[in-house]
């Protein structure tokens, strides 16, 4: 009788869902502001898991899961906050999101009492948060913390079929991983949601238009609430652009970011060449490969401190890219470890006690966001083919990061997950309130067919604004970014008019505001204190390169979760 009953209400379901399917994919179902409204935030003390000191006030913003269906579940994103030091100058809350997916900034607040903030910290409140799955914030997790963090791996430029095979194998498992531990709430984590979010803080700040900062994926989901949300922005800095065009989103991106890494991964080889009399690897780039390539067979034929192989080495080594203050201690560790000192690359390499559940919990959100935001190959045929390629010119990271981005090829489809959600309801259906959680489940299972069949697999929100929708925003991109490529942020300007680029020339650190060249510095200040941008393109010229012996590390925003 449940199977007869249930049909009927899909049936009918169906038929409503025809007459109110969206006019088109995504574009069309997220071009709608939220229903709900926005409580505002009741700060006070954080909680003792933050590890915040006793300035930074903590809060709660509720938000729907599905903002399809705003009335249904909710989850809970947990936000810190220091207000503005001189409250007489006060402009409002400056949101910062340092990128990812699967960062947080829960210590945003905190970099008010940095020397290059000092000045903007006395106009904003910094707000800092954890986006949906991260942290407290509804956490995610696609795989037992102990079992992600096993160690020592391996890492081949070059990978054999048996080493393929096995690869997919942890691919597919861990993607299963994900859709047994999430559920039905696992499509639910994406960018247009965390966009949605964002739009939620600001209300729940109090705040009639937002002032948002942005690096890396920041700048993604950024540009995606300027163009869901253009009326509600006041102020917004993208650092370190990704390349928003839907048809990067995101299985390109990842292609051209190992090319973008293969030149960056020469800066660094370049630059050990040029300090040989200082690391002993060799006077060309070739040579300094040749180091690294020996300290890798090393340790996988003994794996250093039991923990440390191929794979915690590429690890250790792939932030040379992300930033150049990393070139002298990782030139010094595998100098030393190749004549026989292993303690400088133990200390940097070997993996961390703690945290394990964090890092597992910030590759869960990755991987979730970057398989729901678009439509990623299912067959292997076509990755092993397109990385096959790229590894040819880009060895050093290509195949890593396929590895990392792999469980997208096994991932659900939105109407697999709503097929899942029913079935999950209908095993609730004997208990009190179950027939309205099943009732709620068809109608979203319709509701996904139905725009499967009028529109196709869903794609990417097609990031732009009309001229004059938008107030001026700034981007800053780094010439020689890996991480992001300089391309990104042309296509965003492009799709954005009238954006001003401040490029860092011949620079390749990821993260560009309030770091390490006061020529950037002082637009990104102009810009959020007085509203003021510089031309349509400006160029500031290079930071000073690393010295050699140089140990100390720069403050900068959190890596991107790779």
């Amino acid at each position: 009788m449940r199977a007869l009953a249930l049909y009927g209400t899909i049936g009918s379901l169906l038929v409503t869902a025809l007459a109110t399917a969206p006019a088109g994919g995504a574009t069309g179902d997220a071009a709608k502001p939220p229903a709900p409204v926005a409580h505002r935030i009741e700060f006070g003390r954080c909680a003792a898991v933050e590890h915040l000191p006793s300035t930074v006030e903590c809060g709660r913003l509720t938000v729907p899961l599905d903002y399809a269906r705003p009335d249904g579940k909710k989850i809970h994103l947990t936000v810190s906050r220091i207000r503005a030091t001189a409250r007489g100058e006060r402009q409002g809350a400056l949101v910062f999101n340092p990128g990812g997916p699967g960062a947080s900034s829960m210590e945003f607040p905190l970099y008010g009492g940095l020397p290059k903030w000092r000045r903007v910290a006395r106009a904003y409140d910094f707000v800092g948060y954890a986006p949906r799955g991260v942290g407290r914030s509804a956490p995610l997790s696609c795989q037992n913390p102990k079992e992600f963090a096993k160690a020592p791996t391996d890492s081949r430029m070059h990978p054999d079929g048996a080493f393929k095979r096995r690869k997919r194998a942890a691919a597919r498992e861990y993607a299963r991983g994900c859709v047994r531990r999430a559920g039905a709430a696992l499509p639910y984590y994406n960018s247009v949601n965390n966009a949605r979010d964002l739009d939620m803080l600001r209300a729940a700040l109090g705040e009639r238009k937002l002032t948002f900062m942005g690096a890396s994926y920041g700048t993604y989901f950024g540009a995606v609430y300027a163009t869901l949300f253009p009326g509600h922005v006041r102020r917004m800095i993208f650092d370190s652009v990704v390349n928003p065009s839907p048809r990067k989103i995101w299985y390109q991106n990842n292609l051209d970011q190992d090319i973008a890494f293969e030149r960056r991964w020469g800066d660094f080889l370049r630059w050990v060449a040029r300090h040989n009399g200082q690391y002993h690897l060799g006077t060309t780039k070739k040579a300094v490969q040749h180091a690294y390539d020996k300290a890798t067979g090393k340790l996988r034929r003994t794996p250093l401190n039991g923990k440390i192989g191929p794979g915690q080495l590429q690890s250790a080594f792939l932030k040379t890219g992300y930033n150049d203050a990393f070139w002298p201690m990782r030139a010094e560790a595998l100098s030393a470890y190749l004549r026989g000192n292993p303690k400088p690359l133990i200390a940097q390499a070997l993996p961390r006690a703690t945290g394990v559940a964090e890092e597992e919990n910030s590759n869960a959100v990755y991987t979730a966001v970057e398989c729901n935001d678009a439509p990623w190959p299912h067959d292997w045929g076509t990755w092993n083919r397109d990385n096959t390629a790229v590894a040819r010119i880009a060895p050093f990271e290509t195949w890593d990061n396929a590895w990392m981005n792999l469980p997208c090829a096994y991932w659900p489809e939105r109407q697999e997950s709503a097929s899942a959600e029913l079935d999950a309801a209908v095993h609730r259906a004997d208990h009190p309130a179950g027939g309205q959680g099943l009732a709620d489940a068809a109608g979203h299972l319709a509701r996904t067919q139905v725009d499967h069949l009028l529109h196709g697999r869903r794609g990417p929100l097609d990031v732009r604004t009309e001229p004059g929708a938008l107030p001026p925003v700034l981007l800053l991109a780094a010439e020689r970014d890996a991480a992001t490529p300089y391309r990104g942020a042309l296509e965003l300007q492009r799709r954005l008019p009238g954006s001003s680029l401040v490029t860092e020339n011949d620079a390749g650190t990821h993260g560009v505001a309030f770091n390490d060249n006061a020529c950037a510095n002082n637009y990104a200040e102009a810009y959020l204190l007085h509203g003021k941008v510089p031309g349509h393109r400006v160029y500031c010229a290079p930071r000073a390169e690393p010295v050699p012996g140089q140990q100390k590390m720069r403050a900068q925003h959190a890596l991107p979760g790779k």
